[in-house]
């Protein structure tokens, strides 16, 4: 038995990874519990296993007295003294008290115990080797399904790809190599929880610091990364070296570096740009290509920067569905508001602008404001400067409407700003 004992823990030691000295303390300590029935019902027991032959003894610590009350835990002075010559009353000493079968039989009932704490010894390993990997990039192999999650196999533990961390546009399948960020690890009673991530920011972030060795050693710096997964994402740079171009940097000859990087997002775009501590530069940094005609702090809000474009960047500026502008304002922390360059628009667009302020005027309506305009009264201005008689000569408006339309702007006039552009 003692030499089966032996080589199962050196497989287990050889094969799991697990310290010999930790088996040897988990069996002692399985043994210890399942002891109670072979040696009997003795307070102090403990248990020993030979390091190098794998024997073990059961011993067990017993009071030294006169006459034996209780024989699981006392001694006559005699006996005692056989084993301890100058032993006294009341003294305590330690006895073997290992049966004849205790080997086998105290195995068979700790089997179970034994392989729980084996258990619990790997996953404790699991998680010292893990907990550490926080923000690392590992790989793994997808291995199996669970309702929305996904299981990849790490080699000596298995870790979750949740729905929300997944980059929307790739698919997945059983036996496909992935690579994920680790954003968690946790020590659960079923053992180590490990969370990988692809969707997340800091997974960009790490793969250039994989790829690019100018910010693995620190020359240029990720100032900010903002991320719309599977589509778009930005990151702003700097380098701490004048003679290093940090876009250039992460870019690479003949953009491979970020091609690669491309690549490993299943195609994501990315854009880099040069981060600055002037928000001015920064902003239109960020909304590049777009080129900015005036970019402006909002005195009165904070953290609100107003950005106006030529009429033909609007477009190109704000993005498809608005990302370009929404991830600038992201990577900023800024509220970013884009718009277009009064003095370049069309007469159409500027009609369609004072019908617009005339229309959201309650008691005017779409309808009427058309007409107005349409009759050469382009704000509430223009409106309260005439007579009520004349927005009935304009052959529009009956007396009641004319009246109606009048007040209504008069009602609205404390609340609305001045138009800036009056129609030729």
């Amino acid at each position: 038995m003692n030499g089966e004992l032996s080589a199962i823990l050196s497989f287990l030691e050889k094969e799991r990874g697990i310290d010999r000295e930790t088996l040897f303390q988990t069996v002692e300590s399985a043994l210890l519990s399942a002891s109670r029935k072979s040696v009997g019902p003795a307070k102090n027991i403990r248990i020993h296993m030979d390091r190098k032959t794998c024997d073990i003894k059961a011993f067990a610590t017993v009071t030294v007295i006169d006459k034996v009350v209780n024989p699981h835990d006392e001694i006559t002075l005699p006996d005692a003294r056989r084993l301890k010559p100058d032993v006294m009353v009341g003294d305590t000493i330690e006895i073997e008290v290992t049966p004849k079968n205790f080997g086998r039989i105290a195995a068979q009932t700790a089997k179970q115990a034994i392989l729980q704490k084996i258990r619990q010894a790997e996953r404790n390993i699991v998680y010292e080797e893990y907990r550490d990997r926080v923000n690392d990039i590992i790989s793994g192999t997808i291995r199996r399904f669970e309702r929305s999650d996904i299981v990849v196999d790490l080699g000596r533990a298995e870790a979750i790809l949740g729905a929300k961390e997944r980059i929307s546009t790739e698919i997945y399948q059983i036996g496909d190599q992935v690579r994920a960020l680790v954003v968690s690890v946790q020590d659960n009673p079923s053992g180590p929880s490990i969370i990988l991530s692809r969707s997340h920011p800091d997974f960009v972030r790490r793969l250039f610091e994989l790829e690019v060795a100018e910010i693995g050693d620190k020359t240029v710096e990720i100032k900010g990364i903002a991320r719309e997964a599977g589509f778009r994402s930005k990151i702003a740079v700097v380098s701490r070296d004048s003679k290093v171009d940090p876009v250039g940097a992460c870019v690479g000859m003949r953009g491979v570096r970020v091609k690669n990087i491309v690549r490993e997002l299943s195609g994501e775009k990315i854009d880099i740009v040069r981060w600055s501590d002037d928000i001015k530069t920064y902003v239109a940094n960020s909304l590049s290509p777009a080129k900015l005609s005036k970019v402006e702090i909002d005195p009165d809000k904070t953290h609100v920067i107003h950005v106006t474009t030529e009429a033909d960047q609007l477009s190109l500026a704000i993005g498809k569905r608005g990302q370009n502008v929404r991830l600038s304002s992201k990577l900023l922390g800024w509220k970013i508001d884009v718009q277009k360059d009064e003095g370049n628009i069309t007469f159409e667009e500027k009609v369609a602008k004072a019908v617009d302020s005339l229309a959201a005027i309650p008691g005017i309506g779409r309808a009427n404001a058309e007409k107005l305009v349409q009759a050469g009264f382009l704000n509430i201005e223009g409106i309260l400067a005439a007579e009520i008689s004349d927005l009935e000569a304009t052959g529009e408006f009956d007396g009641a409407t004319s009246k109606t339309i009048y007040e209504a702007a008069a009602a609205a006039q404390p609340i609305v700003q001045e138009t800036s552009e009056i129609l030729p």
